[in-house]
């Protein structure tokens, strides 16, 4: 080791963990927000708060699963050789009206889909099937063939019965849970609170969106993007001024900003240089440092602290590592704060679609565009990955996991990837 690195290295105290130990340290820390009540339509895209049963069967009554008549089974059983069996027509039941009669042997009554089969029926004939016919002021249905006791019913509590589990504690709310929500009436619900995530940017060589190029600067694409994923992680972002490479003013606007909201996320000055200040903030004795360092490539300096019981997570400045960095540690922190059943993006096997020879001593965490092509899903790493590129971030919708061990992995190999958020793009 050289010895500015061993300076650096004991500068900055700097223990490499493993992603998954990283995550569990920062998880451990993620609290929970409040629940509150909200209408059911502003739902959508929350954890819910609590387990939901079932208030009643579901259907809640026998239903119909067709236009036709309702009768007796057994009535029908002497239909055959193109003998006709003839019911009495005892009622008419439009959907979401109450039966009026009670159906007893030689009867039927007619019945649209989804309305309540009478009390008595046990089956429902189709309408196509039958005939009809007037007789002293009376309707008849003909009825060709046999039929079986349950057809085209639907039975009470078919799909639920009372006190079923409905809805978990932890489940994102979308367009399938809101139906079933609707169905049994739950027009108000229990989530949790959206946490506010305060995003600063730090470095004297950031520019705003709106302004000019000007030698020697960047502008600052780091806080746009954290915006959007913040969002799409169900938390509510609020966008700080940047902070130019003083430590002075970032000890107090970060201070601020864990005072006035549930996290901060940062970006940029966590590696060693001379002005990477928030490296230098986290060490400070006010701070409870649970890493600064993970054995991750892109984003091996990314870092989290605590502070005043507020979780502080500074992502690299660099574009690659900072979207990485947030895609494994803070939309699963963002998640955990709202209760999500599954914090955590989901993994896939798929296969690699082209050579992939970068080795390195940490897991590599590599963008890449998915393909499904013959029945199997395909990864295309990036043809530029390295931490600082910006433009392959909006063409990837996974991240190719290279374990350290590997030396290279060839075209077609059986891999690990991470799915982002999103469609599939290939």
């Amino acid at each position: 080791m050289s010895d500015e690195k061993e300076w650096q290295e004991t500068k900055f105290q700097r223990k490499a963990l493993q992603v998954t130990d990283a995550q569990a340290r920062l998880m451990a820390q993620a609290k929970r927000l409040e629940p509150q009540s909200v209408p059911l339509m502003e739902s959508c895209g929350r954890y819910l708060a609590e387990d939901i049963n079932a208030p009643h069967p579901f259907p809640a009554f026998n239903r119909s699963a067709m236009d036709g008549y309702a009768l007796i089974a057994a009535d029908t059983a002497e239909c055959s050789g193109g003998s006709v069996v003839w019911l009495e027509v005892i009622d008419n039941i439009p959907c979401g009206a109450v039966p009026s009669q009670v159906i007893g042997s030689g009867q039927a009554a007619r019945i649209m889909t989804g309305a309540q089969v009478p009390e008595g029926a046990d089956t429902v004939i189709m309408l196509e099937v039958t005939e009809t016919r007037q007789t002293d002021g009376l309707t008849y249905v003909g009825i060709r063939k046999p039929q079986k006791s349950g057809n085209s019913i639907t039975p009470l509590g078919l799909e639920l019965r009372q006190g079923d589990d409905l809805l978990p504690k932890g489940r994102l709310i979308s367009a399938g849970e809101i139906a079933v929500l609707a169905a049994f009436g739950v027009h108000s619900v229990q989530v949790y609170r959206r946490p506010k995530v305060a995003i600063v940017a730090t470095g004297t060589e950031l520019l705003e969106v709106h302004e000019p190029l000007q030698p020697g600067k960047i502008r600052n694409s780091n806080s746009p993007m954290l915006e959007v994923l913040v969002r799409e992680a169900g938390g509510e972002p609020v966008m700080l001024d940047a902070i130019v490479d003083d430590l002075e003013l970032a000890r107090s606007r970060v201070q601020m900003a864990l005072d006035a909201y549930d996290l901060v996320i940062t970006t940029g000055g966590v590696s060693v240089g001379d002005y990477d200040i928030m490296g230098d903030l986290v060490r400070e004795h006010s701070v409870e440092m649970l890493f600064n360092k993970v054995s991750m490539r892109p984003g091996s300096v990314t870092t989290a602290a605590l502070r005043g019981g507020k979780l502080l997570l500074a992502l690299s400045g660099n574009p690659g590592a900072c979207f990485v960095g947030f895609q494994l540690f803070g939309g699963p922190v963002v998640k955990e704060m709202q209760g999500a059943e599954q914090p955590y993006l989901p993994q896939w096997t798929a296969r690699l679609g082209s050579d992939y020879n970068k080795v390195n001593n940490y897991t590599r965490f590599v963008r890449a565009k998915l393909v499904i092509k013959d029945g199997s899903v395909w990864a295309f790493p990036a043809d530029i990955d390295e931490s600082s590129v910006t433009v392959t971030i909006k063409d990837s919708d996974c991240l190719i996991v290279v374990p350290p061990e590997e030396k290279g992995l060839a075209a077609g190999a059986r891999i690990q990837v991470i799915k982002l958020p999103g469609e599939i793009r290939g």
